[in-house]
């Protein structure tokens, strides 16, 4: 998993596609669901996709149809390490604000996998409080979502215990981004935290019995383990064995299926439009941070990669940089792929991006404002903070209890 933490959400309305496929984690030990869920104004890359599309119905509609229908749950977290990027925000965070109107949405902040490499300690207290502030900056609306820290529910660590020792350490090993962290730092400098972080990402998602996770396709395998591992974990000690130890038998964990989000909402580098827009890179002139001032963004833009050919598309393989400035432009601006086309297809890259960097500041400066006035109110975030990691430990509660009577421990007495 990439250092922000299940934070690619799909985009979605009342007037969304589903789509359903299968993506193989390629060794073809197992098939993961897959639902993309679109906005009509974007282009969904969908090549070997197999399509079956029904019209998603209102949630207002589908409560009247029935007063007892439960609401699907999702869970997602972003890492408080370095500066929340237009990436986050575009990729995550914005359409965070569209899920919890449809969804059961718990987000929070995922401050114990920024461990799992070299970090600032002195800094992780007050990195985890702006993430948070971010969050609700951004939209988020805790009437409707819980936001909390993840180390503040400690059933996240118990139950990664508890899944480790059933995770084959082959597993673990063919873990892509492992190697290639691992790689780059060297082996010798890493901790065991870097090789288990994919079991603690399993444990954050079905801890909450998340019915679907929103992730990128580079996040596919890390989510295709925590389906294997559910899987592992529900023949091994649920059903009739778990009914046995006094359990009500049946699955212990939901297995959770997929929500991909849309080509067009992955943001890329500024300096080279083929890699991800990412708080890790060494240079913050290929990224825009959600709290850049005016003059910093203009002279990130100003500066940022362009091409030579006139005139300005998207979609063109051979111009990654064009078509990802061109995407941003799209979703600060809220106008469709084909308004975007027309209006900026003469224009030269000085026009554009004057043009580019007044729809940031204009877009984000609310942002901004409203992020200030939540900062200065630490008694405000603090109670936010507390109200939502009481409300997921409720929730993670009864998926710990049940994990531990149906692997056999001794019931823990009241007084404990």
């Amino acid at each position: 998993m990439s250092r922000t933490l299940l934070s690619h959400f799909t985009i979605l309305s009342n007037s969304s596609r589903l789509l359903s496929s299968t993506i193989s984690r390629g060794r073809g030990r197992r098939q993961a669901r897959v639902l993309n869920l679109v906005l009509p104004t974007l282009h969904v890359a969908a090549a070997g996709f197999r399509c079956n599309c029904t019209v998603s119905a209102p949630e207002s509609e589908i409560s009247g149809r029935s007063a007892n229908l439960k609401k699907k749950r999702v869970v997602s977290g972003v890492q408080p390490t370095g500066s929340v990027h237009l990436g986050n925000y575009l990729g995550a965070i914005k359409n965070w604000v569209l899920l919890q109107d449809t969804y059961e949405t718990l987000y929070f902040i995922a401050d114990l996998h920024a461990i799992t490499l070299p970090y600032d300690a002195p800094q992780l207290a007050e990195a985890t409080r702006n993430t948070a502030a971010i969050y609700l900056a951004c939209g988020v609306d805790t009437s409707k979502a819980s936001v909390f820290v993840q180390s503040h529910v400690h059933a996240h660590l118990e139950l990664m215990w508890l899944l480790c020792s059933d995770t084959p350490t082959g597993w673990l090993n063919r873990m892509i981004q492992f190697k290639e962290k691992s790689r780059k730092a060297g082996d010798e400098n890493i901790g065991a935290a870097l090789l288990t972080y994919p079991v603690l990402m399993a444990a954050d998602i079905l801890l909450y019995q998340s019915d679907f996770v929103p992730v990128g396709e580079d996040q596919m395998q890390h989510l295709e383990l925590t389906r294997e591992l559910a899987e592992k974990m529900n023949q091994l000690y649920g059903g009739r064995k778990w009914k046995k130890l006094g359990g009500k038998g049946g699955a212990l964990f939901k297995v959770p299926e997929a929500l991909i989000q849309p080509a067009g909402a992955r943001v890329m580098s500024l300096t080279d439009g083929l890699s991800k827009m990412s708080k890790s890179a060494p240079s913050d002139m290929s990224r825009i941070n959600l709290l850049d001032p005016k003059d910093v963004i203009a002279n990130k833009i100003k500066r940022c990669k362009t091409d030579s050919p006139p005139g300005l598309e998207f979609d063109n393989p051979e111009r990654p940089e064009c078509n990802n400035l061109l995407s941003i432009y799209q979703l600060v601006t809220g106008r469709t792929k084909e308004e975007v086309a027309l209006e900026c297809q003469n224009m030269n890259w000085g026009t554009f991006k004057i043009v580019l960097t007044d729809a940031l500041v204009n877009h984000l400066r609310p942002i901004q404002n409203r992020y200030e006035e939540i900062i200065a109110d630490p008694a405000y975030l603090d109670q936010i903070l507390s109200d939502g990691a009481a409300k997921a430990a409720e929730l993670a509660e009864s998926t710990l209890t049940n994990i531990y009577q149906a692997k056999g421990f001794l019931r823990r007495s009241s007084i404990v």
